[in-house]
């Protein structure tokens, strides 16, 4: 997962920082280093379990609107 999908991701749900960081279990300040691809002045990658764990959050609200 890119920054930029990662970003649109947050944003199509609906997320603030702070909200996306408590549904993933993070501090807001990853999902910072996340959104802009740094920690610091080091490339930071976004791990697969992010991309899941978001993937699983879409898919559980896909779900709801079902039922």
């Amino acid at each position: 997962m890119e920054k930029e999908q990662f970003k649109k991701w947050r944003k199509k749900n609906g997320f603030s920082q702070a909200e996306a960081a408590n549904v993933l279990g993070l501090k807001r300040r990853m999902i910072q280093y996340y959104e802009k691809g740094k920690k610091g002045e080091k490339d930071i990658q976004i791990p697969k379990y992010i991309k899941l764990a978001c993937e699983a959050i879409e898919l559980k609200k896909k779900l709801k609107k079902l039922v």
